[in-house]
């Protein structure tokens, strides 16, 4: 009986186990509400320097953000970026600009990021992703293109 009981024991935990498991990976619908907790003034180190990145709260079927990257007490970029609500789906587009705000991308292009899937603590876009490590800890994977064409994906430890 004492095998049984711990054999039905394993069972049972190796269940709760998946079960946890699966619900964490649940996909959740494409909408601004199920990634509210990206929104704060996040801060963090990446490119060898000090970044920042301010997201607001989701409103006008949007949220937007601001980004610099700060080397030897200088800015070195910023970035101007939405997540917004389209044919129901969601889309990050992003714009760079120099420390002196001349843009990067021409007037009207945009660096576009469609959404792939949205789980409890993650959201990916195709190349760029967040994911929720607890209420105030948050990193970022952005893909970035190498000269030789090879994709590095470099992460950023964000702290609010």
């Amino acid at each position: 009986m004492k095998k049984f009981n711990a054999v039905a024991l394993l069972i049972i935990a190796l269940f709760f186990s998946f079960t946890s498991k699966a619900q964490s990976e649940t996909t959740l619908e494409p909408k601004l509400e199920n990634i509210a907790w990206i929104s704060g003034n996040w801060k963090g180190e990446a490119f060898g320097g000090i970044t920042e990145e301010n997201w607001s709260e989701p409103s006008g079927g949007s949220m937007m953000a601001t980004f610099k990257l700060i080397n030897n007490d200088e800015v070195s970029f910023y970035e101007i970026e939405i997540i917004r609500e389209v044919e129901n789906t969601l889309i990050l587009q992003l714009k760079h600009f120099n420390n002196d705000l001349k843009g990067w991308e021409t007037k009207d292009e945009t660096v576009d990021f469609p959404l792939k899937k949205i789980t409890a603590n993650k959201v990916e876009f195709e190349g760029i992703a967040f994911e929720k490590i607890s209420s105030n800890k948050m990193n970022v994977y952005v893909d970035i293109k190498q000269k030789d064409g090879s994709i590095k994906t470099v992460t950023f430890n964000y702290t609010k």
